[in-house]
């Protein structure tokens, strides 16, 4: 995620979007304050989520290949105070452990990624094929299915074989659409039994734009106003490819769905009454969820992406658009290639027209939005410098995409608030918070008719914040990553979610609000047990490096003692 443009907005604005087709939802409604007592629907899927890099540790071990991002984030100042993914909470060794936590948290399901190297270590089918990472991910898969837990599996969460990075340029390569689709359809050979939804790319925006355009990610290529566009052409590509192999191969015996997780912020524009203004916050969430899911859905780019990247190519003195385009044949091939929108949502900015320089020099996907970014300093920031707490804009990019797209079904893959202190706090308030009010208007949402079927608070654990190291915390649970066995301890937020899944919404005011005080009761006294952990990790470290130096200090002593006494006696 990028960083925001923190500039003063002191007046909460009514959303006015020229959309053809919102018939139902009133886009000049202001509900901002309001707060919606209901349950879901049954059957509603409550869930958590991580991935494979994030989470799993064992970077070199039973086989893995290497990743991007192993390579990555083992080079000096790429990640905030040079911290690794190496060990990160330790995953693969603490598959019951972790289950037993989903257990106990009520989850219906769990969102988790395969490492492609893991399973294929240089990313090539044909090379080898790691039976030991199969065996890890069958026994995750089966714990998870032995919980009545349901497993929906993440192919690419941003992990790339770095082999495939060094041959051929990763995704700036056309042959990456079928080295995935190998590895996918590996996949769906030997976890399709048993899994039922799979989710071909997590976010690719970020793979795109931080792999390829700002460098803030692995690969680490600043390909400015080419590298994004490039990156996400040949992943459309790879989705689409990966979808027509299940449905022609898989589909029939396995009855499974396969959909992609895109990641958007709202956009709001600042000045109602500025049509410039309103066209800018439709053309910032175009050039982000749109980007993708408008090709997946309609087989094609966003028009306004032509449009603008094709005028600034131009203007450049290009022949043609940088923003490549699709053949007949492969518009037809992609259109319809989602079972489902997985959608991963954090946060709203307000949006403004700016026009943007068009020089060969200065082009980029940033520049070439044409749009300024804008925050109301009100808006809640505990954690991420780019996360502000905005509940009503995820009601509102709901809505959109039930417009936009036909109201496919929807599950949130990723949604959830971190916090950076120096300190351990497991009295997560302004995290309950977040997830009380954005999931409440998830619920407006399904009251407007939007077809969600499933949330995933992200995440389960902390984690891995790639380029922001271990510096920042999405878990449900608090990782101790001083500490060699990397226990989980649950904050406050872990009570209130279970309430929230266990009661399928919000009964009444009364009930929503007892919820949360004995969350925070219950969290005292887990800090009281974390308090005493690092005393046990220093004492730990005293037995093992403080002991044995006493004792050699006093060998060293006695040693001298004896010499003195033995030159006394001479």
């Amino acid at each position: 995620m990028r960083p925001s443009c923190a500039v003063s907005v002191c007046h909460v604005l009514m959303l006015v979007l020229c959309l053809s087709a919102a018939e139902d939802f009133d886009w000049t409604k202001d509900e901002h304050g309001s707060f919606y007592y209901g349950t879901f629907p049954a059957g509603f899927s409550w869930g958590a989520g991580g991935s494979a890099y994030q989470t799993e540790g064992a970077w070199d071990k039973d086989g893995k290949g290497l990743s991007i991002w192993d390579v990555f984030s083992h080079k000096k100042g790429k990640i905030q105070q040079n911290e690794t993914g190496d060990s990160s909470c330790e995953g693969y060794y603490k598959v019951k452990d972790d289950v037993s936590l989903m257990k106990e948290l009520m989850l219906n399901h769990y969102i988790f990624s395969i490492s492609w190297p893991r399973i294929i270590p240089t990313g090539i089918k044909s090379d080898h094929i790691n039976e030991r990472g199969i065996q890890y991910y069958d026994q995750l898969i089966n714990q998870l299915l032995e919980n009545k837990i349901t497993p929906i599996v993440t192919l690419y969460h941003w992990d790339l074989p770095q082999f495939l990075q060094e041959k051929y340029g990763g995704w700036q390569n056309i042959s990456m659409v079928n080295h995935f689709n190998e590895f996918a359809n590996l996949c769906f050979e030997r976890f399709g039994n048993r899994v039922k939804h799979w989710i071909t790319f997590s976010n690719p925006w970020s793979v795109a734009v931080e792999g390829y355009e700002t460098g803030e990610h692995a690969p680490g290529l600043r390909l400015r106003g080419t590298g994004a566009y490039r990156a996400a052409h040949h992943i459309i590509k790879a989705h689409a490819k990966v979808w027509h192999t299940y449905d022609t191969q898989w589909r029939g015996k396995q009855r499974g769905l396969v959909g992609i997780s895109l990641s958007g912020d709202w956009g709001e524009p600042v000045d109602i009454s500025n049509q410039r203004d309103i066209e800018a916050s439709e053309r910032y969430v175009q050039f982000s969820l749109g980007w993708f899911a408008t090709p997946i859905f309609h087989g094609d780019y966003p028009q306004v992406m032509k449009d603008f990247v094709g005028r600034k190519s131009a203007q450049q003195g290009l022949g043609t658009s940088r923003l490549p385009s699709f053949s007949p044949q492969e518009k037809s091939y992609i259109k319809g290639t989602c079972d489902f929108l997985g959608i991963g949502h954090f946060t709203t900015r307000y949006i403004t027209h700016k026009n943007n320089p068009s020089g060969r020099s200065s082009s980029s996907f940033f520049t070439d939005r044409d749009v300024a970014e804008l925050v109301d300093p009100r808006w809640p920031d505990p954690g991420s410098e780019w996360l502000y707490s905005v509940p009503w804009g995820f009601r509102r990019l709901l809505n959109f995409v039930k417009t936009q797209y036909g109201n496919p079904t929807i599950y949130v893959t990723e949604n959830g608030v971190s916090e950076k202190m120096l300190c351990t706090e497991l009295c997560d308030d302004w995290r309950i918070q977040y997830f009380k009010d954005y999931i409440n208007e998830m619920l407006k949402a399904i009251k407007d008719g939007v077809n969600v079927k499933g949330y995933t608070a992200w995440s389960l654990l902390d984690k891995f914040e790639w380029d922001e190291g271990y510096s920042e915390r999405f878990g449900l649970y608090y990782v101790d990553f001083r500490n060699k066995n990397k226990p989980r301890y649950p904050k406050a937020s872990v009570q209130f979610y279970k309430q929230v899944i266990s009661s399928n919404g919000f009964p009444n005011q009364r009930e929503v609000e007892n919820w949360r005080r004995k969350a925070v009761e219950t969290c005292s006294s887990s800090n009281q047990l974390l308090a005493a952990d690092p005393l046990t990790s220093h004492m730990e470290m005293v037995t093992e490096i403080v002991v044995p130096t006493v004792c050699t200090l006093s060998i060293l002593l006695c040693a001298i003692f004896l010499m003195f006494l033995l030159r006394r006696r001479n």
